[in-house]
């Protein structure tokens, strides 16, 4: 296969922008055009509607609504927070979409740990979960995925230094009766650039992960 292009946005894109690309290199991607991509970028302050969102989890449209076409609900993007979007051939790494999902966790997860973050899957819930400083467990990263003719589509988020208060205007996820945190609320002390090195550091083993569901399919 191609070598995955990396790339990385210093400057928040506006969802509408990111949207129209991601969906532009899906395509291309699937027509054998480019190759795979991993986009590291920022948004401005919104909040995006999955399809199973729930207008009632709209509880203030303090910033801009977009529909993301992904699954899942209601989330928040904002600067400070890391969004990963994947643009893989899954038609060549096993064709296994929740295997696609639990090793995305598992990278996400895997690379929080190198800043000492103990994060986990929790069952029958959405996204990356940790312990906040008060014992009480709390969302710290989104998954978000859409898959178009095995090409995958969106990715995750993490709260690496965001505003929390900007949550408050959503049920994030559906879930209400859990708080969000960061690695900043954490007392982690991490840069964006830091913690894009460390996915990147930890990536070959995601994607390893996915070479080897391809080979026993």
């Amino acid at each position: 296969m191609q070598a995955i292009e990396w790339r990385r946005s210093d400057a928040p894109v506006p969802y509408p922008e990111a949207l129209a690309d991601m969906e532009a290199r899906a395509a291309a991607v699937s027509a054998g055009n480019a190759a795979e991509r991993v986009w590291l970028l920022e948004h401005p302050p919104l909040y995006t509607a999955g399809t199973s969102a729930d207008a009632a989890e709209l509880l203030d449209d303090r910033f801009p609504v977009y529909d993301a076409g992904r699954g899942g609900r209601y989330t928040y993007h904002g600067p400070g927070q890391r969004v990963g979007y994947l643009t893989l051939d899954l038609g060549k790494r096993g064709r296994d979409i929740r295997n696609f999902v639990h090793n995305l966790e598992g990278w996400v997860i895997d690379t929080l740990s190198d800043f000492g973050v103990a994060a986990r899957r929790a069952e029958g819930r959405i996204g990356i979960w940790t312990d906040d400083l008060n014992g009480h467990e709390a969302k710290i990263g989104a998954i978000g995925v859409r898959v178009r003719r095995w090409v995958t589509l969106h990715g995750f988020s993490v709260n690496v230094s965001p505003d929390l208060s900007h949550f408050g205007g959503i049920v994030p996820c559906g879930i209400a009766e859990f708080p969000v945190t960061s690695l900043a609320a954490l007392n982690r002390d991490v840069t964006l650039e830091a913690f894009d090195a460390a996915l990147q550091a930890r990536s070959d083993a995601f994607l390893a992960r996915l070479g080897r569901c391809a080979r026993s399919s």
